[in-house]
């Protein structure tokens, strides 16, 4: 799942690829949410926290939002960046190597919140998310042609709308029918499902475990991107 690309990619790999990194993306959010009250992946609610707190005076706040949607696209620079330099040399781990970088970062992120107290803590937590799960996002996106998102599902909650007219609408011989997608439908359903999972299992974890919760999120990025370092395959650069 995380060696083809475009349309060289099957409806499983995509599938894969949908259920677990937006369950793990589901479970950071939902972490740095309960840590401080901010979202790291939701840049719409930030943007738009932005222009409340300036608003309303809230200076501090809106400067909390801003950076987290600088570091978030700060990190999606970063994946890109990355990705586009492993590819140069013709590998195919790139996107592997991508995520390997996001388990490195996790882990540096729980070192540093580790033994800092409240509120200080929370504010590491997920302004380091912020960055991490940019990066993630890059990688979904470019490996996927943008069908997969995994760090926000505004996106796929629409598709899932749009899916299920087209599903309503269809009749029999309508040149229209033949444009739903169960496939597609099935692939967003998922998607949206693993993220609401994993973020009701990120704050239990974080109430329970805390930081240690980055940690296993490394450990499981890890697993998935490990065995595929290594790999050689002739590839463009983008």
């Amino acid at each position: 799942m995380l060696v083809h690309e475009g349309r060289t990619r099957t409806v499983q790999a995509d599938l894969n690829l949908s259920w677990s990194l937006a369950a793990l993306a589901g479970a950071l959010n939902t972490a740095g949410f309960y840590a401080v009250g901010f979202y790291a992946s939701n840049m719409t609610g930030n943007v738009s926290a932005i222009s409340d707190r300036a608003g309303t005076g809230d200076l501090v706040l809106a400067a909390k939002a801003l950076l987290l949607v600088i570091l978030f696209g700060l990190g999606a620079a970063t994946s890109t960046l990355l990705i586009r330099r492993r590819r140069r040399h013709a590998r195919h781990d790139a996107y592997a190597y991508s995520i390997c970088a996001e388990a490195i970062l996790l882990v540096a992120i729980g070192v540093v919140a580790l033994p800092l107290t409240e509120p200080a803590r929370g504010e590491a937590l997920v302004f380091g998310l912020s960055f991490v799960l940019g990066l993630q996002n890059a990688v979904v996106t470019k490996i996927t042609d943008a069908r997969v998102r995994t760090t926000h599902v505004t996106g796929m909650v629409t598709d899932i709308g749009i899916e299920l007219a087209r599903w309503l609408d269809r009749k029999a011989g309508d040149t229209l029918a033949k444009r739903y997608d169960p496939d597609k439908l099935r692939l967003h359903l998922m998607t949206v499902g693993a993220f609401l999972g994993g973020g009701l299992v990120g704050v239990l974890a974080y109430r329970t475990i805390g930081v240690g919760l980055l940690f296993a999120a490394a450990g499981i990025l890890a697993l998935l991107a490990v065995p595929v370092l290594g790999a050689r395959r002739s590839a463009p650069a983008e």
